[in-house]
């Protein structure tokens, strides 16, 4: 790792500047100089999360970093969020990504720059990196792409397999409360008047996401996997076992080794530097090598980087909260390169339902064990001891295993079978079973047996017999002890993680067969570590203040079993701009399991601004409930300024 002098510039700060589009909308940027008379690389995060409020903590972490380090950087606001003008219909919208295009431009062209660009986020921001990084406009010239999703349909919060994810739900009622919330300020006096039309022009993109049920051109579009030849500039992708989006990095890695490298550690969705579960790494000090490698010179030499740096996990005792992982930091080449595939017979195995053909049990209320789909910055949610949901599952099971066996990369579950009238779904989770009967969990895959191998057709009523279908367990890297044992589990249903109409009754598989990319050696230990990390910024100007940590319940009356968490309101204050940003979130879960038919989920997402000028609030409210047919989503959303109603909206879909 490449010594650098500890904040070698002093740094201006610009709160708030426009960037203007070519169609005349403005967007909304802070920036951070060095002081320096000499031009300068320039480094983009770009993600509609509000630097006024939202992330300024956050922000405050990474670009006043970077800039004490020889680099200008801002942060802009998405058109539609924050303190930018125009309106967001969705997701990834094209003028999202035209507007990408333009400010890098811009970037390049002013005085203070040296005409060359860097691109950096987590979560959408990274997603917005690779975009970008796809026929590249000439000044990118690198990109860090953090928990970021390079396939929208497979690996992102809305679907798995072909099926709903609850969390869809969640993101359904907060991305509308974050775009409706007020400009600040900086915008000037016709602020109020901007939030009542951001209020006005709001749309509820869940509609869209629940329509498009297949993979189709909707969730093609900016999924880069789809375009890997495209991508032009070097990239380098960083996740977490824990996150929902840990498929991009080795997937990446392998469609393009030239191009792209990978970091994946222990965490969840979160910058490295904050990641837990532990061991956290400094993110600052990685990435402030790679821009300096591929941002300081016309013509970068080869990086001696090795392709893949990753925390091999091994067995940990279950829990909803762990501090640190078991494991420990390797390096290789693209996970494809380097693993040998073993395909395993399942019919060899001991399987809790005797000889082929296995029916897979119908139980509804499977999926207690599992946490969160993505451990999204929550504290907590990670999957408890698997035993439980496995006794009410189709399990096989391998004896003590007289070695160790190191699986590393993506695994693939064959099955052949038969279903009924309502084809439903399939759930596959392996797991390591230790001596005393403790299941871990490793991977896990879902597969909606209506659609076909490319996720691409939609659901049919009609489509029923025999199946053949692939099911793709998430990637991973993991060490299994000699004398533990290896679990698969099968079930149709994984509630409330996954959002199915109902479980199907009559699954018989007749064949299976799970490929097991298996490494034949241990891989090698890092050539040297990764940089350790830091508390950032030394000087703090924010405060947080959370009276309550989250809390998690399940409750079982009768035959409704209900399971929730909730977020109690969590407050950051900033001295400096005398202003407050508030949010809490609920989230309950309830399910009929006498039949396991009628589900519902509710979600309060709400969110509170103090200003100089007043309080704003934001809440949406959404309820989605499920029958054997369909799914219905009722939603509202009210604004308040000073504690006076100021706009509502309200959609059913």
């Amino acid at each position: 790792m490449t010594d650098q002098p500890e904040n070698p510039f002093d740094v201006s700060e610009t709160d708030h500047l426009w960037i203007t589009m070519p169609d005349g909308v403005r967007l909304a940027a802070r920036l951070w100089r060095p002081l320096t008379q000499a031009p300068v690389p320039a480094i983009l995060e770009y993600i509609p999360y509000r630097k006024t409020d939202m992330v300024r903590a956050r922000d405050e972490r990474n670009h006043p970093y970077f800039a004490a380090h020889g680099y200008a950087c801002i942060r802009v606001d998405m058109r539609g969020s924050g303190d930018s003008e125009g309106h967001m219909p969705d997701m990834y919208a094209p003028a999202e990504l035209d507007d990408a295009r333009q400010v890098i431009e811009w970037l390049a062209a002013q005085t203070w720059c040296n005409g060359r660009v860097g691109m950096f986020g987590t979560s959408w921001g990274g997603t917005a990196s690779l975009q970008a990084s796809v026929d590249a406009p000439a000044p990118l010239k690198a990109a860090i792409a953090v928990c970021a999703t390079h396939d929208r349909f497979e690996d992102d919060i809305h679907y798995m397999g072909g099926c709903v994810l609850s969390d869809t739900f969640e993101w359904g009622a907060t991305l509308p409360s974050i775009l409706a919330s007020p400009p600040s300020l900086n915008v000037g006096p016709e602020w109020k008047s901007r939030w009542k039309e951001r209020i006005d022009s709001l749309t509820f993109p869940l509609q869209n996401w629940l329509r498009e049920d297949g993979r189709g051109d909707f969730w093609r579009h900016g999924s880069v996997i789809h375009t890997a030849e495209a991508l032009s500039v070097p990239i380098l992708s960083v996740g977490g076992w824990s996150d929902r989006y840990s498929n991009s990095v080795m997937s990446l890695v392998d469609a393009r080794p030239d191009l792209v490298w990978g970091v994946v550690g222990p965490w969840g969705h979160h910058y490295p530097d904050h990641g837990s579960p532990g061991p956290s790494i400094g993110f600052q000090k990685l990435a402030l090598e790679w821009w300096d490698h591929w941002l300081k010179s016309d013509q970068p030499d080869a990086l001696d980087w090795p392709r893949l740096r990753v925390w091999m996990r091994e067995f940990d005792t279950p829990g909803d909260r762990l501090v640190q992982r078991s494991g420990r930091w390797t390096q290789s080449g693209p996970a494809s390169k380097e693993s040998e595939i073993q395909d395993w017979d399942l019919s060899t195995h001991k399987s809790s339902d005797g000889p082929a053909p296995w029916m897979v049990p119908a139980d509804p209320t499977v999926g207690q064990t599992a946490g969160d789909t993505g451990y999204f910055g929550r504290l907590g949610g990670l999957p408890l001891d698997q035993t439980a949901d496995d006794a009410r599952s189709l399990v096989f099971e391998t004896a003590p295993l007289a070695d160790d066996v190191i699986i590393y990369g993506s695994m693939t579950l064959t099955l052949r079978g038969e279903t009924g009238d309502k084809p439903g779904q399939i759930i596959a989770r392996l797991s390591d079973v230790s001596p005393e009967g403790v299941a871990a969990r490793i991977s896990y895959g879902v597969r909606n047996l209506s659609l076909d191998e490319n996720l691409d057709c939609k659901p049919s009523a009609t489509r029923s017999g025999k199946f053949s279908a692939d099911l793709r367990l998430h990637s991973t890297a993991y060490r299994v002890r000699k004398g533990h044992s290896l679990r698969l589990a099968l079930s149709s249903s994984y509630w409330p993680l996954i959002h199915a109409k109902s479980p199907a009754l009559d699954i018989q598989i007749d064949h299976a067969t799970l490929r097991l990319p298996v490494l034949p050696d241990a891989p090698a230990d890092l050539s040297r570590p990764l940089p350790e990390a830091q508390d950032l910024p030394v000087q703090k100007r924010h405060s947080t203040h959370a009276p309550n940590p989250l809390s998690r319940w399940t409750q079982t009356t009768g035959d409704r079993v209900e399971m929730g968490w909730h977020q109690p309101l969590l407050k950051t204050t900033f001295a400096q701009t005398e202003t407050a940003f508030s949010y809490e979130t609920n989230m309950t879960h309830s399910l009929d399991a006498s039949d396991g038919v009628e589900k519902q989920t509710n979600v309060l997402h709400r969110m509170v601004f103090e200003r100089p000028d007043g309080t704003a609030e934001v809440s949406v409210a959404l309820t989605a409930r499920t029958t054997s047919d369909r799914t219905t989503v009722d939603a509202e959303l009210n604004a308040k300024w000073n504690n006076q109603p100021f706009a509502t909206r309200q959609w059913r879909i």
